[in-house]
């Protein structure tokens, strides 16, 4: 083997690794929206985690990335440890997958029926469809399905293009002399290990074993020891992910090289015994891409057989390796927006809409408490009227920066629909809770300063406030249900509490004049209505965005303007609230 062949070699790896990483991504965001569903339907039953977690990793082609995603789903509490476990064996199961796509190019036969089947035939064919697509096409699923049809096409090249490569290791003595090292199990186990600890995937290693099989030099009994560790070195990817996480997500990585390691140590132990005590020829013989196929996945489904049922054993394990701390606070805070969910953008966008619904109940209910301060005034009440707001606050940061980091990852156009509408919400949400402490300080004011109003500006405050509570709900409910009928209610209302600011504001002005109330009073019950208006305001921004997301668009100026122009619905629902809120 010269140095061109050692280019070669290089060069095909690379494209390997390469068409791997390009079609898994792809994969991934063209299921995005399954994996969404797939994943947000776990349940405690061992078999659906299972299947969970081998469907996933099914897919996205990579068992490391989906006990990635794992972690960071029990770092940020949208999975139990048990759960985990269960996902995780299904991901070993799963990641069997690529070898049999890989075996595609040990296919060998002149009939035409065996030939389609070798990649050399049918890739280009793929490759030549992913390039129309991709350059032709205006659609992003089309351009998705072209990167992946190029993704494979690569992968298949590389898998090719190594094969190619190391065929003059055939004829080659230091390499027949190599390989007599790997008759020692063990070291065959820390080749596996370290071969997948360095390219940070166990499907691309098992893909170069089965390149180098192409040399004949390999023997099946060779193959075995290396493959088992290949599953322990693919728990590295897991275990560097779970720095800095919480103790349930570590126990999680733990779980996972649990697993691995003792499978390994179970047949590795059986694989040693039967070969001391038979003889068997099948083993001496030369492994080839099926042959380590079909190992990879008979020691993968028979892990998974024997550890399945020790799933609560395995989570006691991890509970003793890594231990609640003795006389400490055993309660750790829950990472609601993992970084480690970007790798499946669909679910990071999920979680986004979940903290930002939690944000939006946050800053409803801390309004409605300031609204009740008008009446009974509570300093502890004012307190976590005060909490709630700092902890808005934290959300739009959190929230800004996740989902801005997050659109520099592959999203579907229904993805960036969502993250572009959930930026444009935060703020409005964060500014409602804002005005709540506007509020909450006019009440304390009124309290401090013994200023009553007078039972008529009472009666009025309360008509307003009013249809603030019905357009913060009707705001609210279509957000969260994505609900066009209640958006679209928002803003004849919307346009009814201005009109009931502005008559307020009036009759105000006439009892200073005529002596009925005080300047001081005065200056309060202004802050209050403009509080109150520039609530609904928002209210107005929320609904609209709702609206104009799912027309596919956000041109909320156009949108009001449009809605305001208009007659029918918009100038009926404006006169029955003006009837129901009238002073």
């Amino acid at each position: 083997m010269d140095f061109w062949d050692i280019l070669a070699l290089v060069g095909g790896l690379c494209l390997f690794l390469f068409g791997m990483n390009l079609m898994g991504s792809y994969l991934e965001k063209a299921a995005g929206g399954g994996l969404k569903t797939i994943l947000g339907k776990l349940t405690t039953g061992k078999m659906a985690g299972f299947l969970t977690g081998l469907g996933v990793t099914a897919v996205i082609q990579s068992s490391s990335a989906t006990t990635v995603m794992v972690v960071g789903f029990v770092n940020s509490g949208l999975l139990t440890l048990r759960q985990a476990i269960n996902v995780i064996m299904g991901a070993n199961v799963g990641t069997t997958v690529t070898a049999w796509l890989l075996s595609l190019t040990g296919i060998d036969g002149g009939a035409w029926f065996v030939e389609i089947f070798k990649p050399s035939s049918f890739t280009p064919i793929l490759a030549l469809i992913g390039v129309i697509l991709f350059m032709g096409s205006k659609s992003n699923r089309k351009k998705d399905i072209g990167v992946i049809l190029l993704g494979f096409a690569t992968l298949m090249h590389g898998m090719d293009a190594m094969s190619v490569a190391v065929t003059g290791l055939k004829t080659d003595p230091n390499f027949t002399s190599i390989l007599t090292l790997f008759d020692n199990p063990i070291l065959g186990i820390l080749t596996g290990a370290l071969l997948t600890a360095v390219v940070q995937s166990s499907s691309a290693s098992v893909g170069i074993l089965q390149a180098l099989s192409s040399t004949g030099k390999i023997s099946i009994g060779m193959s075995i020891p290396i493959i088992m560790g290949q599953n322990i070195g693919t728990c590295v990817t897991a275990l560097i992910s779970s720095v800095g996480t919480n103790r349930n997500a570590r126990r999680a990585s733990i779980v996972h090289l649990s697993f691995n390691v003792i499978g390994t140590a179970v047949f590795i132990s059986l694989f040693s015994i039967i070969r001391a005590v038979v003889d068997i020829p099948l083993l001496t013989q030369g492994a080839d891409q099926f042959t380590i196929a079909i190992c990879h996945s008979v020691f993968n489904i028979g892990c998974t057989a024997l550890m399945l049922p020790c799933a609560g054993l395995l989570e006691k394990l991890s509970m003793k390796l890594i231990p609640e701390p003795k006389g400490a606070d055993q309660k750790e805070e829950v990472n609601e927006l993992d970084e480690r969910l970007m790798i499946t953008p669909a679910v990071a966008i999920e979680r986004c809409r979940v903290v930002t619904e939690k944000m939006a109940s946050i800053s409803k209910a801390s309004l409605y408490k300031a609204l009740d301060q008008l009446n009974t005034y509570d300093e502890d009440i004012c307190k976590e009227i005060i909490e709630e707001e700092n902890k808005v606050d934290e959300y739009e940061d959190i929230l800004g920066s996740y989902l801005v980091k997050l659109n520099t990852f592959p999203l579907t156009d229904r993805d960036m629909r969502e993250s572009a509408k959930l930026l444009h919400l935060i703020g409005d949400i964060e500014r409602i809770s804002d005005h709540a402490v506007n509020v909450m300080e006019s009440a304390e004011e009124l309290n401090e300063k013994g200023i009553v109003f007078s039972d008529f500006a009472l009666g009025e405050l309360s008509v307003i406030i009013s249809a603030v509570k019905e357009i913060v709900e009707l705001s609210y409910t279509a957000f969260v249900g994505n609900d066009i009928a209640a958006a679209k209610r928002v803003e004849p209302l919307e346009q009814v509490i201005d009109n009931l600011k502005e008559k307020l504001r009036t009759r105000h002005i006439e009892r200073l004049q005529n002596g009925g109330c005080t300047i001081e009073a005065g200056f309060i019950w202004s802050d209050l209505l403009n509080n109150l208006e520039r609530v609904s305001d928002h209210c107005s921004n929320v609904a609209g965005c709702v609206i104009e997301m799912a027309q596919g668009s956000l041109d909320l100026h156009q949108y009001l303007k449009s809605l305001k122009d208009g007659k029918g619905e918009f100038v009926e629902q404006l006169e029955e609230y003006s009837k129901v809120y009238s002073v």
